[in-house]
């Protein structure tokens, strides 16, 4: 490879290699109460969040895009034909804290039955997108703790075991819908991805 080589790459995040990669859809599609959000309701026998509201998506497979990824764990888990999903492009992107890395595509289904594969998903909810354009969700933060093995050598920086270590902050936000409460994870994307839907005139109504 040349500099000019270098000079295009597209950079990637310290640390990302290492982490756990997901993709998940935004679905808009067209409702009764206008352009609404699609989300499932996770299925009480997964092992992992039972009963939360999410995106559909998943974890990438090896050499997977991340965008074929999101299209595919759609498909999947609604299931429908890939030709109905039509992904207008990419969200931004969310680095978590807990060591996953998650890559949210925006984009429309069409022709939506309500199929769901029910080992997966227990139900879906639509939510109008205005909704999150007129509703601020609610705003928690944490302090996120660093904790070091019992064998960090604190002999070899300065200050020892008495050195000032910086503490990060992450954010837990909720959206109440009626009964139902979106939060954690999929409400940071929900945030991000209705700005982004109102900035760039995504929704078709």
């Amino acid at each position: 490879m040349s500099r000019e080589d270098f000079a295009a790459r597209r950079p990637e995040i310290i640390g990302e290699r290492t982490r756990r990669k997901y993709a998940v859809l935004v679905p808009m599609l067209e409702t009764p109460e206008g352009t609404s959000l699609l989300f499932e309701v996770r299925s009480a026998g997964l092992r992992r969040q039972p009963g939360e509201i999410c995106f559909p998506g998943g974890r990438l497979e090896p050499g997977e895009a991340p965008e074929a990824c999101a299209v595919r764990e759609t498909a999947e888990e609604l299931l429908i034909d890939p030709g109905q999903i039509q992904v207008l492009g990419p969200g931004d992107i969310l680095y978590s804290p807990f060591n996953s890395i998650i890559y949210p595509y925006i984009g429309l289904i069409k022709d939506y039955a309500g199929t769901m594969c029910r080992e997966e998903v227990a139900s879906v909810l639509t939510v109008p997108l205005r909704f999150f354009t007129e509703h601020s969700p609610e705003v928690y933060t944490g302090t996120v703790v660093r904790q070091l093995p019992e064998n960090f050598p604190y002999d070899r920086i300065p200050g020892g075991a008495t050195y000032p270590w910086s503490t990060g902050v992450h954010e837990t936000l909720f959206y109440q819908y009626g009964s139902h409460v979106i939060w954690g994870i999929t409400a940071l994307i929900v945030r991000s991805a209705a700005e982004l839907i109102r900035q760039y005139g995504l929704a078709e109504s």
